[in-house]
C-alpha cells in the first residue's frame, strides 16, 4: 500500500509541475537577453537569478559603462542603449564619464531590463538558484531549485557569469586557458557634503595603491604598468567613470581595485574567500582615496545597492568557464573572417579590442601582449552557443565558445547580450520546430534576429533602420557581398564600401 501510496504523489508532483519552453539559470547580461528574446518569440521562459537583479555584469556587478558597439547599436542592446538615453535625455547625457559613450546609474540599468523582460512575458524567480539539474530520458531537464520547487525545461540555457551550470551538465570544456584574467570589485561612489572616511580595511597596504594617478605619493613601485608610465592626474581617474547622475563608478584598472585569483575551478568556499579579498581590495582603494589624497568626502553611495555593505551583489569576473562549442571563436577569425566560414553563421558583433586584465597576476610580464589587442570589428557564429554534446542546452553569456585570447573582446556587455538574444532566438525555434537547438540552421536563427534590427555583422554602411540594411547583412553572411576590417585607435570598423574620405 505504502509503496502505490509513494508511486500516486510522484504522479501528483510530476503534473503539478510547472513546464517551460526555456529555463534560463542565472540572470546575468547575456541570460536577460536570452529571456526576453525567447519570450517575445512565443516561449514559456523562466528565469531563476539568486540576487533581486537581471542584468549581471551592466547592473549587479556594477560594470555600469558599456564597453564597445556605439555605433553597432542593434536588437536589444539598442533598446537598452536608447531607454538609457531616453531616461537620461540624450545620448549626449550618456557621455558623463570618459570611459564610455554610454554610462548609467546601475539601478536604472536593472529597472530597465526587468521591464523589457516583463513586457516581454518573462517570469522571474529572484533569490533562487539551481541546487540540482537533472537530464530527463524523454528530452528537456528538470531542475530543483532553492526554493523547495521543482521545474522543467524543453531547453535550459546557462545565463550565470562563470558557467556553472555548464559544468554541472556536463558540457565538455576547451582545455587552452592560460590564466584567469583579474577581476573586479566595483563600487558606486558618490561625493558626500561631509566627511564619510572609513577605518583602514583589514590588511590595508599603501603599495597597492600609490601609483593608481599621478599624486606626490606614486613611484610605480606597484610593478608592470601596461598603460604606459604616464599617470593619469586623480581628477582625471574620478571623472574616469562618472555616471550622468554625478555618481562614480570605481573600476580602475592602474594599481586600484582589480584583483587576481585562479577562482574558476574553486570550491564555493574558495570563492567566497576571493570575494572577500576583492572586497577589501577596492575598500582598501577607497581608503586611499579619502585618507592618503584628501577625498574623505567621496564614499561607497548609500542609494544604489540594497546590501549591507552598499557593495554591489558580486565582482565583476572577466572570464568564466568556456564550453567547447560547435564553432569556436578566436582572434584570428577575428582578424581575417574570410579566411574561415564562420561569418556564414554570424548572430553578434563587437568593436572592441581584444581587452585582457593581468596587472595583478604574477606573471603579467609574460602576458602583457594581451592588453587591447588590434582587432577589426567582428561577428561571432551561432555556433560559440551550442556545445558539441550536451543537447537541449545552451550558453548565453560569458561561457561561450571562445579560445581564451578571444574572450577579452568577445566578454564585454554588448557582445554578452547579442549572444543572449541569439540564444533565446535558437530555443525558441528549437522549441516550436520539436527540434534540438543544434539541428536548427543558422538562417533561421538570423532571419529572426534580422527581424528584431539586430547587426549580423559590423558593417557600418547602413543602420537597422536604413532601407536596405537586411539586404545588405544577408548577402553579407551569404558571402556576395565583403567587408574590409581596420583598427583605428578603439574605434574598430568593418565596411563594405570605405567612406569617400578615406
Amino acid at each position: 500500500m505504502k509503496r502505490y501510496l509513494t508511486l500516486g504523489l510522484c504522479l501528483v508532483v510530476l503534473s503539478c509541475t510547472p513546464v517551460y519552453d526555456v529555463v534560463v539559470a542565472g540572470g546575468g547580461t547575456g541570460g536577460t537577453a536570452a529571456a526576453t528574446e525567447a519570450a517575445r518569440d512565443g516561449a514559456r521562459t523562466l528565469v531563476i537569478e539568486s540576487t533581486p537583479w537581471l542584468g549581471g555584469m551592466l547592473t549587479a556587478a556594477g560594470v555600469s559603462a558599456v564597453d564597445g558597439n556605439y555605433r553597432l547599436r542593434g536588437g536589444l542592446f539598442g533598446e537598452f542603449a536608447d531607454s538609457l538615453a531616453a531616461r537620461y535625455g540624450g545620448y549626449e547625457a550618456l557621455k558623463s564619464g570618459w570611459v564610455s559613450n554610454i554610462l548609467f546609474n546601475p539601478v536604472v540599468g536593472a529597472q530597465i531590463l526587468k521591464n523589457m523582460a516583463d513586457k516581454a512575458g518573462v517570469q522571474v524567480r529572484f533569490g533562487t538558484d539551481a541546487e540540482e539539474i537533472i537530464r530527463r530520458k524523454a528530452g528537456g531537464w528538470t531542475l530543483r531549485l532553492s526554493d523547495g520547487s521543482t521545474v522543467r525545461a524543453k531547453v535550459l540555457i546557462d545565463g550565470t557569469e562563470l558557467g556553472d551550470v555548464a559544468e554541472i551538465v556536463g558540457a565538455e570544456e576547451l582545455q587552452d586557458r592560460v590564466s584567469a584574467q583579474d577581476l573586479t570589485y566595483v563600487a558606486i561612489a558618490k561625493e558626500y557634503d561631509h566627511d564619510v572616511s572609513i577605518p583602514e580595511p583589514e590588511g590595508y597596504d599603501i603599495d597597492l595603491y600609490r601609483s593608481c594617478c599621478d599624486n606626490p605619493l606614486a613611484d610605480n613601485r606597484a610593478g608592470f604598468n601596461p598603460y604606459g608610465q604616464q599617470l593619469w592626474s586623480p581628477e582625471m581617474m574620478l571623472s574616469y567613470g562618472r555616471l550622468p547622475d554625478g555618481h562614480l563608478m570605481i573600476n580602475w584598472p592602474v594599481f586600484a581595485n582589480d584583483y587576481f585569483a585562479e577562482y574558476l575551478d574553486m570550491d564555493a568556499e574558495g570563492r567566497a574567500e576571493v570575494v572577500r579579498k576583492a572586497k577589501l581590495r577596492t575598500l582598501g582603494f577607497i581608503y586611499f582615496l579619502q585618507h592618503e589624497l584628501g577625498y574623505r568626502n567621496i564614499g561607497i553611495a548609500d542609494d544604489v545597492y540594497p546590501t549591507e555593505d552598499g557593495l554591489p551583489f558580486y565582482p565583476y569576473y572577466r572570464e568564466a568557464r568556456r564550453i567547447a562549442g560547435r564553432d569556436t571563436m578566436t582572434v584570428d577569425a577575428a582578424k581575417h573572417p574570410y579566411d574561415y566560414d564562420l561569418y556564414t553563421r554570424a548572430v553578434a558583433v563587437g568593436d572592441y579590442p581584444v581587452d585582457h586584465h593581468h596587472v595583478q597576476n604574477p606573471r603579467r610580464e609574460e602576458l602583457s601582449h594581451l592588453w587591447f589587442g588590434k582587432i577589426p570589428s567582428f561577428s561571432v557564429p551561432m555556433g560559440v552557443l551550442v556545445p558539441v554534446r550536451v543537447e537541449d542546452f545552451l550558453v548565453a553569456d560569458k561561457a561561450v565558445s571562445t579560445s581564451w585570447e578571444m574572450n577579452g573582446g568577445t566578454r564585454l556587455q554588448p557582445v554578452v547580450m547579442g549572444l543572449g538574444q541569439a540564444a533565446g532566438a535558437l530555443a525558441a525555434i528549437a522549441v516550436k520546430t520539436g527540434r534540438h537547438p543544434s539541428e536548427v540552421p543558422a538562417a533561421e536563427v538570423q532571419s529572426v534576429l534580422l527581424d528584431h534590427g539586430c547587426y549580423l555583422l559590423p558593417f557600418l554602411d547602413l543602420k537597422p533602420s536604413d532601407p536596405g540594411f537586411r539586404q545588405l547583412q544577408e548577402k553579407g553572411v551569404r558571402g556576395e557581398v565583403r567587408g574590409t576590417g581596420r583598427s583605428v585607435g578603439w574605434a574598430n570598423e568593418t565596411w563594405v564600401n570605405l567612406p569617400e574620405d578615406e
